[in-house]
């Protein structure tokens, strides 16, 4: 699948295991949560790259001891109105510190590039014809000003800073 990354596409570096496929430990895998639960011990010594990737619905709780041992975190988007991702790629950025890569699988619309951006996300698998044509063409439709500051932006002047305070 098409990899937009850094405003363009590229080679995309990583290959995914489907849920169910054996495997031997490689680097640049991204496995399902399941799979990396019941096989981590196999990766034990090796600081090999490995991805894993999260379901909707899927508590961070289950997978945040094993957060540094990852290079990316997939997040899948079953469909362009299910929100739960933007939710876990601000938390992991913002109250867990991760700083690998996170990439959004799945149903992901053209619309929804920027939105995803500001919550974390820095890589998108592209299976739509429509956002694929208009990302290679440069027609990313974006807003200008924003009430709420997005992952590691500080709040501008005029825009109730007072709300993002700790302590208040």
């Amino acid at each position: 699948m098409p990899l937009y990354k850094n405003g363009s596409f590229v080679q995309d570096q990583w290959t995914t295991i489907p849920e169910g496929e054996a495997m031997s430990p490689a680097g640049h895998v991204i496995v399902p949560l399941t799979w990396w639960q019941a096989e981590r011990q196999a990766f034990d010594d090796s600081h090999v790259p490995i991805g894993v990737r999260i379901d909707p619905g899927i508590a961070i709780d289950d997978f945040i001891a094993d957060l540094s041992r990852f290079a990316l975190i997939a997040l899948v988007i079953p469909k362009f109105q299910d929100g739960r991702a933007y939710s876990t790629a601000r938390l992991l950025r913002e109250r867990h510190g991760f700083k690998g890569e996170l990439r959004a699988v799945g149903e992901v619309l053209i619309d929804q590039i920027q939105p995803m951006l500001r919550c974390g996300f820095d890589a998108f698998e592209i299976t739509d014809p429509v956002t694929q044509a208009a990302l290679e063409t440069g027609r990313v439709p974006g807003v200008t000003h924003f009430y709420q500051p997005g992952v590691n932006e500080a709040p501008k002047a005029g825009a109730r800073p007072w709300l993002r305070q700790a302590g208040r």
